[in-house]
Parts: C-alpha cells; sequence; structure tokens
C-alpha cells in the first residue's frame, strides 16, 4: 500500500502540535497567533483552507519552528535576507535589524559568535570616530549604486543613525566572540582611504586621521588580547581565506549570516547547516594562533605588521603629497 507523502500544512501542522499543551486546543491557539476567529482558524487545521506564507511564517516564529528543517530537505535552506540599502534610513534599519539579531542571543549564556574577518568587523568601525563616519561614506556611495561627487568633508550623519550604529557596538560588546584575522584583514579599509584620497575627495588631513583610527582599533584588540576577559577571543590565521561569515551559537539555537553584497547578508537557522558551520569554524580556530594566548612576542609580531602596513600607507599619501607642491 502506498503512503501517501504528507503536504506541507499538514507538516506545519504536526510541528505545532508537538508544540502545544496537550490540554490546549490548537485551533485557539493558532486563532490567538494570528488574530483570526476561531471559524478561520478550524477551517485551517481541518485543511479545508490553507495557510498563507505570511502565516506560516508567523507561526514558526511563534513556535520557534525551523522553516529549513520543516520543509526544506537537507540540501535545500530556506534563508532569509537583509534589507537592501539604498539611503541612511536603510542603514538605520539595517544597524537596527542587527542588533536585535544579536540581542536574541544575549538570554543564552552560553551564546558565542564566530566572525571570519576578512574586512575589519563592522563592530570597530562604528561609534562616533571619523572612521565610522568614513564608512558610512564609503558604504551608502557604494551600495546606493550611484558615485556621490561630494567630498567626505561635506558628508553628514543623520543623528538617528549614529544612535542605531552605538547601540549594534553595545550589543556586540555583550556578547562572547571569537574571531579570526589574518594579514589582510586591514587591506579593505586601507584602501578605501587611499582611493579616495587620490579621487580627491579625501583630504590627507583627514586621510591621516583615519589611518590613526586605524591603528587606535588595532591598539584596542590588542589591549583586549591582554586584559584576561573570557568574552573576547582572537584569532590569527595565516593560511585560511577569510570570508566574512558570521555564527551566533547557543545550545538552542544557531543562525548563520553568508554575506552576498559588502553588508547584505543571507541568514539561516537550519540545524545541519549551522552545525557544519561550527564544526568548520571550531576546525580553523585549531589551526590558528590564539592571540590572546600567545607570548608577547607572538602578539606583537601580529600587531606591529599591521601597524607598518598602515605606516606605509601614511607616507606613500604623505610622498604624493609633497611632489604636488
Amino acid at each position: 500500500m502506498k503512503i501517501a507523502k504528507m503536504d506541507n500544512q499538514d507538516i506545519l501542522l504536526k510541528a505545532i502540535r508537538r508544540k502545544v499543551d496537550k490540554s490546549a486546543s490548537v485551533i485557539d491557539e493558532i486563532a490567538a497567533v494570528l488574530n483570526i476567529s476561531y471559524d478561520a482558524a478550524h477551517r485551517r487545521v481541518s485543511q479545508k483552507s490553507k495557510f498563507s506564507i505570511e502565516e506560516a511564517v508567523l507561526l514558526c516564529r511563534h513556535y520557534s519552528l525551523s522553516m529549513d528543517g520543516l520543509f526544506a530537505g537537507e540540501k535545500k535552506v530556506i534563508v532569509e535576507k537583509t534589507s537592501e540599502i539604498r539611503s541612511m534610513e536603510d542603514m538605520a534599519a539595517y544597524f537596527r535589524q542587527s542588533a536585535e539579531n544579536i540581542s536574541s542571543f544575549l538570554d543564552y549564556p552560553e551564546a558565542k559568535m564566530y566572525y571570519s574577518a576578512k574586512d575589519i568587523p563592522l563592530f570597530y568601525t562604528i561609534g562616533g570616530t571619523l572612521l565610522s563616519k568614513f564608512k558610512l561614506y564609503v558604504w551608502l556611495n557604494l551600495l546606493a549604486g550611484t558615485q556621490n561627487q561630494d567630498s567626505f568633508e561635506n558628508f553628514t550623519i543623520d543623528q538617528s543613525l549614529l544612535e542605531h550604529s552605538t547601540k549594534l557596538k553595545q550589543v556586540y560588546d555583550s556578547v562572547e566572540v571569537h574571531e579570526i584575522w589574518n594579514d589582510t584583514t586591514i587591506n579593505s579599509s586601507l584602501q578605501q582611504i587611499y582611493y579616495l584620497y587620490q579621487s580627491g575627495l579625501l583630504t590627507l588631513a583627514n586621510a591621516q586621521l583615519l589611518c590613526a583610527d586605524l591603528k587606535a582599533i588595532l591598539q584596542t584588540a590588542e589591549d583586549r588580547c591582554c586584559n584576561g576577559t573570557s568574552r573576547f577571543h582572537l584569532y590569527y590565521n595565516e593560511l585560511l581565506i577569510l570570508n566574512n561569515n558570521v555564527l551566533l551559537s547557543a545550545s538552542e539555537k544557531q543562525s548563520l549570516f553568508v554575506p552576498y553584497t559588502m553588508l547584505g547578508y543571507f541568514i539561516t537557522n537550519d540545524v545541519n547547516t549551522c552545525g557544519n558551520a561550527l564544526d568548520f569554524f571550531k576546525h580553523q580556530l585549531k589551526n590558528s594562533k590564539a592571540l590572546n594566548e600567545s607570548g608577547t612576542r607572538d602578539r606583537k609580531l601580529f600587531f606591529n605588521k599591521a601597524h607598518q602596513k598602515i605606516d606605509l600607507y601614511v607616507q606613500r599619501m604623505e610622498g604624493e603629497a609633497g611632489m604636488i607642491f
């Protein structure tokens, strides 16, 4: 006898029934979650009518059900994606949503963030510094798809954007992080400074100040390595090609963020995918040098090399400025 394959509504209802207390009515529960009448909920439970996509998403969120696990199968995953950024308002919404994504893990004391830092992590370059303003200038110009001809000096930031970015920084500081850096992590920021200086959109004075901010970031990271905190772990990997993947992992939930544009991420909570990503991160950590645990010599070698790279860019720009005069 051939067994009929359950359709998606069967799968979702079965999963909800496992979540609902046995003494409770599934119809009443669904009516409350979807804010619909008892009769409308009854039609959905009896499958006389179908859940809309929005209703299915709402139910999965309410009952902490993974749509990946329910519907996609092992070889496919369902992903969310961050909103497209075209304006300061979009950027503020991006920061707000990112803070919410991380905050949802703060209820788990054992939660950890793993960050494969192809570029200096976003959290270092926000919070009211000149470099944070510069990064917003770069991101908004590039992400908007149009070249803004105004110089960096004429660029202004909405107060709400600063507030949301500062909130994101505060949330990041509250979670245990494991970051993997290599010798190229600072390259992108340096090249952005140099490119805009050569383009005449950035003065030498501000380029020098931005490089000083980069040095301050390095110093902050080094200080955190040395202060004995158990919430910050920095690793140096000489071989791995980093990709800005971010994994948030706790005992009861995981989220993997995979970049597809400069700030755009695909987000999945698929158990198998996140588990594989966690195994990969742990393997890379074993093959990296833990700068928190390294001796002074090894730690200084890594940070001094980065400082020297910044100095070379400053010297190059100062040399070019001298040639002009």
